[in-house]
């Protein structure tokens, strides 16, 4: 859309915040990268599907012989080998320390397909949604939990991939201006580079980068929570840090961050542009999709309590970030879930074993064991 034009802002000016929204304009157009459109808040009560399957596309951990089970309205397929009648076997999963899953909902005879998160290499997402039929060209949205690179490594690769059948402006929302931000890993066992989006290469392939701060609408059946609020007893901690600024094809725009960093150059990642997905299956609750859960789990489900009306969560699946936290901490995590009532707690990636293990023993019944490949069907 056309600008009029307007006095060229100072360095010091936008370092400062003067001129925010004419300077972002203006940088998006000097380096070449496009300027994210804003999501569309919901209006009206959050819309009911009749079905909900959650694919665990990219996972830590594969077990190909797992078998599948149906328990109360819940179907759970595991892939299995790569194979195929009257072949040798030439590829199978690949397993990454990443997230990637992919949900397909159906409400009346609407079927809709979105991506949510896309692993640490493009390699492994492409394999994968090979092998599980996950067809690029029928995607209706994207969504980016927070700026990690084991949550966005894949996607700049997958979408040149298949530039070419994805559809026109398919959304991507992110959760804020510092899901872009270049970030170093300062927590253990190494520090280092921890990447950046490709602001640049997302422009060429075409689709339509969306912030979705507060809550929005995915696809038409699903929503992202918006930015998550510390409600609970939870606390950050923050593995990286953010570089402010943009550096040719990466980085993120200084003006668009809170004032009070903008004139840093390194700050700690909190985190407020992490979002989580969910869907209101009809007649039993939420199914909440957490992605990782830097910000709390607990906090995650209480953002999408909040802003949806709905108090009742039917399933808990995606990474917990439970692993760095002592016994005492993970313990106090599981009694707020078994207060909340969920009927089914998926832990995937960064949820650590330990959590897994005490769950199990805490919420008999409810903590689910899942590969990748698992694909779970909620209706």
């Amino acid at each position: 859309m056309a600008r009029k034009e307007r006095p060229l802002v100072s360095r010091r000016q936008a370092l400062c915040g003067g001129g925010v929204s004419a300077l972002g304009a203006m940088l998006g157009t000097v380096l070449g990268t496009a300027r994210a459109a804003r999501a569309e808040s919901i209006s009206g009560p959050i819309p009911a599907v009749d079905a909900v399957a959650v694919r665990v596309v990219i996972d830590s951990y594969q077990f190909a012989v797992a078998s599948g089970s149906t328990r109360d309205g819940l179907e759970i397929q595991h892939f299995g080998w790569g194979i195929e009648p009257g072949r040798a076997p030439r590829r199978t999963l690949v397993s990454e320390f990443g997230l990637a899953m992919h949900v397909e909902s159906r409400r009346g005879t609407q079927v809709r397909h979105a991506l949510v998160d896309f692993g640490f290499t493009p390699e492994a997402l492409i394999n994968n949604c090979a092998l599980l039929g996950i067809d690029p060209s029928a995607l209706d949205a994207l969504v980016l939990s927070h700026g990690h690179y084991d949550h966005f490594g894949g996607l700049v690769g997958f979408l040149e991939k298949h530039r070419a059948r994805i559809k026109p402006k398919l959304p991507l929302y992110v959760g804020g201006e510092d899901c872009f931000c270049s970030r170093q890993w300062v927590a253990p066992p190494v520090r280092g580079d921890f990447g950046a989006l490709d602001r640049r290469a997302l422009q060429q392939t075409h689709v339509q980068v969306t912030i979705a701060e507060g809550v929005s609408l995915v696809a038409d059946h699903g929503f992202t929570t918006g930015q998550i609020g510390l409600r609970s007893f939870e606390k950050l901690l923050s593995p990286t840090r953010m570089k402010v600024g943009v550096e040719g094809r990466f980085g993120c725009y200084a003006v668009d961050l809170p004032e009070n960093e903008r004139t840093q150059t390194f700050v700690p990642d909190q985190f407020r542009h992490e979002l989580a997905t969910a869907y209101n299956l009809k007649g039993k609750g939420l199914v909440l999709l957490t992605s990782c859960s830097h910000r709390g789990v607990v906090n995650a489900i209480r953002q999408a309590q909040a802003v949806s009306g709905i108090d009742k969560v039917h399933a808990l699946i995606g990474g917990f970030h439970l692993a760095p936290y002592p016994e005492e901490y993970l313990r106090h995590t599981i009694a707020e879930l078994q207060q909340l009532d969920i009927d089914h707690v998926v832990p995937l990636h960064c949820s650590g074993e330990p959590f897994y293990d005490l769950a199990r023993a805490e919420l008999p019944g409810k903590v689910l064991r899942s590969y990748t490949g698992t694909r779970f069907v909620f209706s």
